[in-house]
């Protein structure tokens, strides 16, 4: 296959459209930089382009009919929409999953402590992180913390105008000799890399016992009405601070965090929004807890998806196990993920002919896995030959890859998860650059091709 730089192939409308959607998704990563944030987001969206709670119409029984627009949300951590097609349901869905967490620092529940008039959180990462990455680098808090009266207070702190920013301290090069010497793992230990948040005394006493945690819940006592019991029924998360970004002299790339994998989720919910009348009932997956094996009631191993779609069925025709399950088996989906690309400084962890570059389009992973395809769902020859087709004919520029050379490591996305139903389920996503570092990099020709791979994928016809 001839690979080809997109930048190439535009024309001036469709760089307007590129930037465009650029633009959106840019203002998209900003506002969701947790799983909830993401949840919210796009509730909001779809709100606007004319979905309704699916729990409303379970509470009036409101049947859905062709062209109907619903979402679910779960627990404020994972979403699903669907758009009613006009073939029977029973022919399946046209399924774009993607989930919506991301490599992070997490605070404890007993997160609050001081020493040496300093004042900490105590945290545990989460995800494949570089540890090291995330020293001596601008930080924000964001999340949510609930009383026991069931009030919730939500949590930002560091990416709105004005606010400080937070850091994980770093060893002076000085006094680093025996650090410098520890491998890349070992660099920091995990029990090391505590937040700091403040350094100011709450009173005037020269001994008053730890000062500067009282000054710390005093603040978030003003500001946010909570105690520091309150830690215990808290969802709070470390991120980087700052908003993405533009990047390099062309303009022609995003660095930003999170975009494995909300580069994909977002994507997905454009081509989701912007989809009309389809054959086929549509539906988009976004999903939590992907980063540490789709565990959890919000996770993909969790029956939130199933249980979903059962009740989608019974809001459009007469319910049954059997029509549940033939419309899983028949269903067609894209596994929304990002790839490896391709990166020239690191060439040697790559396979040339079987990798992802930037701005040459969407990637087809046919299967991801580990060594011999370990842990992988692989895709059949004629799934991939129905999406070719599919492709060729809304000419949709894109490319196929492994995840690097067969020996150098592997990943895994919630693929296998779903293929458990019988559907024909393949990985396509974008290609990324420092992917799980705390700013990744993608190009914006990528991002733009990628909606419109989404939205020719949920316009196909594959009764």
């Amino acid at each position: 296959m001839k690979k080809r730089n997109l930048w190439n192939t535009y024309t001036d409308t469709q760089l307007e459209e590129l930037e465009e959607v650029s633009l959106r998704y840019r203002e998209c990563l900003d506002a969701g930089k947790t799983e909830r944030e993401c949840v919210a987001k796009t509730i909001s969206l779809a709100q606007e382009a004319g979905y309704r709670d699916m729990k409303e119409l379970i509470r009036t029984g409101e049947r859905i009919h062709a062209g109907d627009k619903v979402y679910m949300d779960y627990m404020g951590r994972a979403v699903i929409l669907f758009q009613a097609g006009s073939a029977p349901i029973e022919q399946g869905m046209n399924i774009l999953g993607a989930h919506i967490d991301s490599p992070r620092i997490d605070v404890k529940p007993n997160p609050l402590y001081e020493s040496s008039e300093i004042a900490y959180l105590d945290t545990h990462y989460y995800g494949g992180v570089k540890k090291y990455q995330w020293l001596a680098t601008p930080l924000a808090l964001h999340g949510v913390a609930v009383k026991m009266d069931g009030t919730r207070a939500d949590i930002s702190i560091g990416d709105n105008e004005g606010d400080p920013v937070l850091v994980i301290t770093d060893l002076l090069p000085h006094l680093a000799d025996r650090q410098m010497d520890k491998n890349a793992e070992d660099f920091i230990e995990g029990e090391k890399m505590d937040l700091v948040i403040g350094n100011r005394p709450a009173g005037k006493k020269e001994k008053e016992k730890q000062g500067v945690k009282k000054q710390i819940l005093k603040l978030l006592k003003e500001r946010y009405g909570i105690e520091e019991e309150d830690f215990l029924s808290a969802e709070l998360e470390i991120v980087p601070a700052g908003k993405a970004k533009e990047c390099g002299l062309d303009k022609s790339m995003i660095l930003a965090y999170g975009q494995d994998d909300r580069v994909c989720a977002f994507t997905s919910l454009f081509a989701m929004l912007e989809e009309k009348e389809p054959v086929r009932t549509s539906c988009c997956v976004l999903i939590d807890k992907e980063e540490i094996g789709s565990v959890g009631a919000s996770g993909m191993t969790s029956r939130f998806f199933e249980n979903t779609v059962a009740e989608y069925i019974a809001l459009t025709t007469e319910y049954n196990d059997i029509l549940l399950r033939r419309t899983l088996a028949n269903s067609k989906m894209l596994s929304s993920d990002v790839s490896a690309g391709f990166d020239p400084m690191y060439e040697e962890v790559f396979e040339k002919k079987n990798a992802a570059y930037m701005a040459h389009g969407p990637v087809f992973n046919r299967y991801t896995g580990v060594g011999g395809k370990s842990g992988s769902n692989e895709a059949n020859a004629e799934y991939v030959a129905s999406l070719r087709k599919v492709m060729k004919e809304a000419g949709v520029n894109y490319q196929t890859a492994e995840l690097g050379r067969v020996d150098e490591g592997g990943g895994g996305t919630i693929a296998y998860l779903m293929a458990v139903y019988g559907m024909e389920v393949i990985d396509t996503g974008v290609a990324v650059l420092s992917m799980h570092a705390p700013w990744e990099l993608t190009s914006k020709a990528d991002i733009y091709e990628t909606v419109r791979c989404y939205r020719a994928f949920l316009e196909a016809d594959f009764c």
